[in-house]
């Protein structure tokens, strides 16, 4: 997919994609999303990439939210055709963690991306927030449902219900964000090494967890237990537990290559 919108580059077994409309501050409009869910699918395929780091160009935004003159013009029934709900869930299910790395404005559809990426790690400026009450709507690309997860159902209400922006430093404090950095230079390499110790780990192993965690997040936990034995299960037949183990008894770093 040619990309127009955002940048997509790779660092060894990182991958990082970066919104780049630093002119309406990354604002996300149906070409963008489509372009996220390229990404990732382009990344879901690439072997070499275990981690996927998603930012925003321009220092002023990680994504300040949908292009409100195109959700002015949309017609009603062109909702159902969104791409975000399926950008976002491609961002969610794909098989390696997801890093987001927050510097400035995640608002709606924003905070929304953010939501769909497994960690959030943000500068010490940026705010978060689902202001979508203030413009008559609510979030549409999974915001109901995702941030109630991460924070619970009481403060994802108070959060959609007010269309309050939240601090960094309130947004950790709730879970919605696992880490603040203090300045933006620090935020991308605090994300790498988030992203190198996860890629030190075995990647079958880490993408079976995942995914676990995933089935569990959605479904009852007796279906997520069962999910979980079956994944360990696998990870158990795997070329990667054998030298995870073998490793550990003889005292040195595993070298896993991920069967």
């Amino acid at each position: 997919m040619e990309f127009q919108n955002l940048l997509l580059e790779k660092d060894g077994h990182i991958a990082i994609i970066t919104l780049n409309r630093p002119e309406v501050r990354n604002a996300l409009d149906p070409r963008t999303w489509a372009e996220i869910r390229g990404a990732a699918r382009e990344c879901r395929f690439d072997k070499d990439v275990r981690v996927l780091i998603i930012t925003g160009a321009g220092g002023k935004a990680f994504a300040s939210g949908a292009d409100i003159r195109s959700l002015r013009e949309r017609e009603t029934l062109e909702v159902l055709k969104s791409e975000a709900q399926d950008s976002l869930n491609e961002v969610e299910n794909l098989d390696k963690p997801v890093i987001a790395a927050i510097d400035g404005f995640a608002l709606g559809g924003g905070c929304e991306l953010a939501l769909a990426c497994d960690i959030r790690i943000a500068t010490s400026r940026s705010q978060l927030g689902q202001p979508e009450v203030n413009l008559g709507i609510i979030p549409g690309a999974g915001g109901t449902q995702r941030l109630q997860r991460v924070v619970g159902v009481g403060k994802a209400k108070e959060l959609i219900f007010t269309g309050d922006i939240i601090s960094a430093q309130e947004a950790r404090e709730i879970g919605l964000v696992n880490k603040v950095v203090k300045q933006s230079e620090d935020l991308l390499p605090a994300a790498k090494e988030m992203a190198q110790k996860i890629i030190a780990k075995g990647p079958m192993a880490v993408s079976l967890a995942k995914t676990a965690i995933n089935v569990g997040a959605n479904t009852d936990i007796n279906s997520g237990l069962l999910f979980e034995k079956f994944a360990q299960v696998i990870a158990f037949s795997t070329e990667d537990r054998v030298e995870g183990t073998t490793a550990f008894l003889e005292k040195r770093k595993p070298d896993f290559q991920g069967r």
